[in-house]
C-alpha cells in the first residue's frame, strides 16, 4: 500500500483508566490524550492533534478506543505501531495503526459503540480487582436487571441518565441492546448504542441495580426516562467497571476490531 505525503492516520488504543483522569486534554491533569499526544510529537518532531471517538472519564478504561490524525510524517503502519508503544506508559498502549481515507473521522464516522460493565459479586471486597470492576456485596436478581434494560432499549430521551456537565447537543440516543451474562462471581453488562451521553452508562448502571437489588420493579425504568428528571433515577454507580468495548464504523473503513474483554479477565468469554 502506497503512502501519501500528508495522510490521515488512524490508531486503536487501550488503557487502565485507574492511572487516568479520563481522555480529554486538561492544563493541569495527566489525560491519556495529553500523553498519547506527547508520544506522538516524540516519534514525529512536530505537535499532532488527535480526534477520539469518545471521551472518558477518570476510571474509566478502554479496550477499543480509536482515534485518528494528520501528519506529514511518513511511516509504514507497524512503525508506528511500535514506536508509539516504547514511548508510551504501561498503562496505555496502541494495538494497531493504519492510513485512512481523509473523510474518515473517529468520532463522526462511527456508526455505534459498546460498553461493557465488569461487576464483581462478592461479600468481600478484593484487593486485585479495585479499579478494575464495580464490587457489590449482595445478591442480585438478574432476570429483573434485565427486564428492566429492555425497557432503555431503543430510542429515548436519556435526560434522566445525563449528567449535568454533559455536552451533547441532544438527549436522544438509540439504545440498540443491552445484555447481562454472569459468569461465576463476575456480571458482565454489555451495551451498545449509536451514540452515548455523559455518565449515561453509570446512570443505568445505578438503576439496574436498584432493580436487581429488589427496591424497585423493572417498570420502573421507564418512568425515571419518561420523568426526563435525573433526579428521580438512581446515584451515578462507580466508574472503576467501565470499559469502552469497541467503536463500529462502516466496512468501507476497515477499520479492525477491538481487543476482547478476557485479555483483562482470562476465562471472562463475556462478547459485546
Amino acid at each position: 500500500m502506497g503512502y501519501p505525503m500528508n495522510p490521515r492516520f488512524a490508531l486503536g488504543v487501550q488503557y487502565d483508566g485507574r492511572d487516568w483522569q479520563g481522555w480529554q486534554s486538561q492544563r493541569h491533569g495527566r489525560t491519556v490524550q495529553d500523553v498519547l499526544e506527547a508520544a506522538l510529537l516524540s516519534f514525529t518532531g512536530a505537535p499532532v492533534r488527535i480526534t477520539a471517538a469518545g471521551r472518558t472519564d477518570t476510571g474509566v478504561h478502554a479496550l477499543g478506543q480509536v482515534v485518528h490524525f494528520e501528519t506529514p510524517a511518513s511511516r509504514p503502519a507497524h512503525a508506528w505501531v511500535r514506536g508509539l508503544n516504547s514511548l508510551l506508559p504501561d498503562s496505555v498502549a496502541i494495538d494497531w495503526a493504519l492510513p485512512v481515507a481523509s473523510d474518515f473521522h473517529a468520532r463522526f464516522s462511527a456508526r455505534a459503540r459498546v460498553y461493557q460493565y465488569v461487576l464483581y459479586l462478592s461479600p468481600v471486597r478484593s484487593a486485585h480487582l479495585v479499579g478494575r470492576t464495580g464490587w457489590v456485596h449482595h445478591d442480585l436478581d438478574l432476570a429483573r436487571m434485565q427486564a428492566a434494560a429492555r425497557h432503555a432499549e431503543g430510542e429515548h430521551d436519556f435526560s434522566a441518565l445525563r449528567s449535568a456537565q454533559c455536552q451533547a447537543r441532544s438527549p436522544i440516543k438509540v439504545l440498540h441492546g443491552v445484555r447481562l451474562e454472569q459468569q461465576g462471581p463476575f456480571v458482565v453488562v454489555s451495551l451498545r448504542a449509536d451514540a452515548f451521553l455523559h455518565h449515561m452508562v453509570r446512570n443505568l448502571m445505578g438503576c439496574l441495580l436498584v432493580v436487581g437489588r429488589g427496591q424497585r420493579p423493572p417498570e420502573w425504568l421507564s418512568e425515571v426516562l419518561a420523568s426526563r428528571d435525573r433526579s428521580k433515577a438512581a446515584p451515578t454507580f462507580m466508574a472503576d467497571g467501565l470499559y469502552l468495548a469497541g467503536v463500529e464504523y462502516p466496512e468501507t473503513f476497515a477499520i479492525p476490531g477491538a481487543a476482547a474483554l478476557d485479555t483483562v479477565f482470562p476465562g471472562l468469554g463475556a462478547r459485546p
